[in-house]
This record gives structure tokens, sequence and C-alpha cells, in this order.
């Protein structure tokens, strides 16, 4: 889509009888958004968002005022156990119509905006290669992940985005309601930054009640097309300060989406150092309502494996770990051997069906192919040739 112009805009709506002072007003309004990016799209009001992303009014209005109980499919999926726990991540999927009109704020909104240089994922060109990368042949490895990345960020964080954007108060706390999830009780959810502190008047429909559970904030959900640049875009002040933080170490900083990777080759640094950094840079998360996940924050010192994001570092490259090819390789063996077969090594390790095997190998082979092509294509032939049952 082309970029917004004012003259035409103008002339348009002069031509319809629409009274000058109004249409001074909405490109005034255009201009504050169009200042900041001038690839971004002005919206005016809901029922213009409505019109250009081709969504029912009466249905973006519903959403806002959060009229719709549970506009998402929710379901949880394994994650990896950890300290012997066994772990879920919930995923929330928009209705159609929702799904309609957070795709349009993706693609003509944020994926306009220039995320902070440490960002590596979800962003055009971003792979988990270019994410550990400049780590490759570190001494020190640091790794801390956020806890329930996307679930700890709130409707402020969100409105303060699109507010950023040069977007009008009211059509920036729509944008946050269409972007945002009202979910259930939590841990996270019970401290008082997600307590709406106020109600106002001006908008009785836009009340932020919630009759399960009294005034709280909706959060990032995941499964949501937004949810990825949005998190990008909301960290971006814990990005800048972290990035100050490893400057002042020496330390080299990425973030792939809520995993925190530093590192460095200095010959004097020191465990001290790196507990240091680390106690800063949990500071600084928690000053904006992130938590250090402690059990997965780690400390590789030299001559330690130096592993990130399932990738192995110790050489100029990204390589694929010997365990990760050695888990390949045996599961190959066990599906190529007759007597076994897909039905019988799906029971042997556990799987509810032979369809999910399936998928979770076709999806270690893709990942393969992103750092070592040709080894990834030969294990993705191996896999096709399989005589899977139908």
């Amino acid at each position: 889509m082309a970029r917004w112009r004012p003259q035409p805009f103008y002339e348009g709506a002069i031509a319809t009888g629409v009274d000058s002072t109004i249409v001074e007003h909405a490109v005034r309004t255009a201009d504050r958004v169009t200042s900041v990016n001038p690839d971004l799209p002005p919206v005016f009001t809901l029922r213009h968002l409505a019109h250009i992303s081709d969504v029912p009014y009466t249905l973006l209005r519903k959403y806002v005022a959060r009229e719709i109980a549970e506009p998402y499919s929710t379901f949880k999926i394994h994650k990896r156990p950890l300290q012997g726990r066994v772990r879920y991540r919930r995923i929330a999927v928009p209705e159609p119509a929702l799904l309609k009109v957070q795709r349009w704020i993706t693609h003509r909104i944020l994926a306009k905006v220039d995320v902070h240089l440490a960002s590596r994922a979800f962003s055009k060109n971003d792979t988990i290669v270019r994410a550990v990368e400049d780590h490759c042949g570190c001494r020190w490895l640091i790794k801390i992940d956020i806890r329930n990345f996307f679930e700890s960020i709130n409707e402020v964080g969100v409105f303060r985005v699109f507010r950023g954007l040069g977007y009008q108060s009211l059509v920036a706390f729509e944008l946050t309601r269409l972007c945002t999830r009202m979910g259930g009780h939590s841990y996270i959810r019970q401290r008082p930054r997600w307590n709406v502190q106020s109600r106002w008047s001006t908008i009785a429909h836009y009340q932020p009640w919630n009759p399960t559970g009294g005034p709280r904030m909706g959060h990032l959900p995941q499964g949501a097309p937004t949810s990825p640049m949005l998190a990008n875009l909301a960290v971006i002040q814990i990005d800048e300060e972290v990035t100050a933080i490893a400057k002042t170490f020496g330390l080299i900083y990425t973030r792939y989406a809520d995993d925190l990777m530093l590192s460095t080759s200095a010959k004097e640094f020191s465990r001290k150092q790196a507990q240091a950094a680390i106690g800063q840079i949990t500071a600084a998360l928690g000053k904006r309502g992130l938590g250090a996940n402690s059990a997965k924050t780690s400390v590789s010192p030299p001559g330690s494996r130096k592993i990130a994001l399932g990738l192995a570092l110790e050489g100029p490259n990204p390589r694929l770990p010997r365990h990760f090819k050695a888990k390949l390789r045996e599961h190959l063996y066990y599906l190529e051997n007759p007597a076994i077969g897909p039905v019988g090594h799906a029971r042997a390790r556990g799987f509810a069906s032979v369809i999910g095997l399936r998928h979770h190998l076709f999806g270690l082979a893709s990942f393969a192919k992103q750092t070592e092509r040709s080894y990834g294509e030969s294990i993705t032939q191996r896999l096709a040739a399989i005589d899977w049952p139908l």
C-alpha cells in the first residue's frame, strides 16, 4: 500500500462535502503519525480502522469493550521439562475476525517499526543463527530467560507502543484492546501493576471492569500475530538498559524473544563480574514488571560447552551440537528398522500419535537446515522416505 498523502485526502474529503475544519483536524492527526514514520498508516477512529481492515465495526467495538467473553481458542502444548517438572505453554488463537484485524495491525503498522538492534527475533531476516552468531568463539557466555514473556506485558506497555507511534490516545487504547487478552487469574496478574487504579466515564462502554475478577488489565496473548512485534517494541527500554549494562562489563548483548544472551572473549572477565551483571540485568527487568527465570539462568566459563538456542558456539560459526545429530541418527535408526518402524518408535518414545512424532522430527530437520543446510536437507529426505502410516 502506498504512503498516506495529505493533499489527495484533503481534496477528496472536501469534494464529498466534509467540513474543512474537520478535514484539517484529520490531516494534523495523520501528520503526528507520519512524522514518527512516513510508512505508518493514519487511523482516525475505530470505524476508520474497521473500514481499512475490512472488519465489521460492531465486532471491533465489542472486542475493545471486552463484551465477547473469550474471543480466543486456547490450548496447552508441552514445554521441555525443567528440573523434573512438567511444563506447558498456553496458546491463544484469536477468532477469525479478530485475527484479521490483528494481521492488518501487524503488517501495516508493527512491521514498519524498527526494533532495538539487540533484538534478533520476529523481524524481517531474523533467524536463530543471526541471534547467536555474535557470540561465536566467546570465552564466557551468560544466558538469562524471561519468565512468561508475553503474558508479563500488560495493556500499559502496549498502549505506550501505539501512543509512541503518534496515534491519538483513544485510537491507541482501542488498538491496545484489540491486541490484548483478559486472561484468568494467575500469580503474575495478582500484582498491583495489573489493577486498573481508576475508572473513567467518558466512554462508559469501555470501562475496564472484568466481571469475573474486578478491574484488571489484559496481556499479550501468545498465539496472536501482533504479540511478537508488540513484545519487542514494548521492551525497547529494557534492551537499551541491558545494552548499557553489558557495555560496562565489556559484554556483547543480543535477545531472541525471551532469551537474553551476553558474552565476552576478554581474558580478565570473571565469574564475579558475571554474577554482578546478572544481578543488574535482573533488577532492570524487575523494574518493568518482567522476571528472570533463575532456573534457566546460566554462566558458561572458559573451557565449558557454549550452547545457545540449541546451537554450538565454540567455532567461528554456529553449528549443530553433536548430541543433536546423535539424537536424529537414533530416531532414523529405529524408524528405518522394519521390526520397529514409526508406530513402534512413537509408542516407545511416548508420543501420543505417529503424526506427533512425524511433526516433531520434520521440525528438527527444519531447524537443522537453518544452520547446516545440506545436512538438514539430507535428514528431510530420509524422513520423507519413511513409510509413515496414514
